[in-house]
């Protein structure tokens, strides 16, 4: 599954903003997930996330003027993809959002 959001900041800023909100990336998930991030290089982050009883592969690429995040849903979930793909778009705000203070 693909899912772009699209944004209006430079790379560097989505990059600290990602970075610090890297914390609370399962609370955007629906259902809330355990979520482990490492990033293999500055414009991607990869994520190991624990949702709804399956463990999912996923990464965030950073593009200009977009964040693309890709996963790998196995064939239990693919019936779900629109409902994630939708939250996902809804939520992708919230992981561009500047940080708390």
């Amino acid at each position: 599954m693909r899912v772009a959001i699209p944004h209006q900041l430079d790379q560097d800023e989505v990059r600290r903003r990602l970075k610090s909100n890297t914390e609370s990336v399962g609370d955007h998930i629906p259902g809330g997930a355990a979520v482990r991030t490492t990033w293999p290089s500055e414009d991607r982050m990869d994520m190991a996330i624990g949702a709804m009883g399956q463990n999912l592969v996923a990464h965030v690429d950073l593009e200009p003027g977009q964040l693309v995040l890709n996963v790998d849903l196995p064939p239990a979930l693919s019936f779900v993809e629109p409902m994630i793909a939708g939250a996902i778009r809804s939520q992708g705000d919230r992981l561009l959002a500047p940080p708390k203070k």
